[in-house]
């Protein structure tokens, strides 16, 4: 009998450290999708990616529910980054599960390609003679999320992006995330 409930408790143990590792990848999976949905400009999938009553805060922006994500993507500033060929690219994420409720911390940077003035660069040949490099780094920051899980379904309930400027904050960002706390 002692095997028997020795081996159930080993079961137990990994059933649990394998939910951890399918809710890290579903998390990380979900985050990663933000750059190509926005890149697209698909505001349905972007929107999606929050929960009804999400939260996204971008310096001071605040988007409350998937309309607000929606409204974004389809905004004619977004639209023209889009048009001129840009990439948002979130970095890989440090993720930290507590049962239906998670945290996790990336940074990001967007990428804009160098096209019709915008934004400004030299776009001639370079000394060795190959064209100029046609893309610019625009912004990188601090992204923390407090995601929940709905339904089955990991969803972001709190975005919050900082630029990396120096700015005490997008460091505090960082901070926490890495230790999984929601502050």
């Amino acid at each position: 009998m002692a095997d028997h409930e020795a081996l159930e408790v080993r079961l137990q143990q990994l059933e649990e450290r394998l939910r951890a590792v399918e809710d890290e990848r579903e998390i990380a999976r979900l985050i990663a999708t933000y750059g190509p949905a926005v890149d697209a400009a698909d505001a349905a999938g972007a929107a999606a990616l929050w929960s009804a009553d999400g939260v996204y805060d971008v310096e001071g922006w605040r988007m409350t529910g998937r309309e607000d994500v929606e409204a974004m993507v389809r905004s004619p500033g977004h639209r023209r980054l889009v048009q001129n060929g840009c990439c948002h690219f979130l970095g890989p994420a440090a993720v930290t599960v507590r049962g239906d409720d998670a945290v996790a911390v990336c940074e990001s940077l967007v990428v804009l390609r160098a096209a019709d003035g915008y934004p400004e660069r030299e776009t001639s040949a370079t000394e060795s003679g190959l064209p100029a490099p046609g893309y610019v780094l625009w912004r990188a920051a601090a992204n923390h999320f407090r995601l929940r899980r709905v339904e089955g379904r990991w969803q972001i309930a709190v975005r919050t992006s900082r630029l990396l400027d120096g700015n005490p904050e997008a460091h505090d960002l960082l901070t926490a995330g890495v230790a999984g706390r929601t502050d």
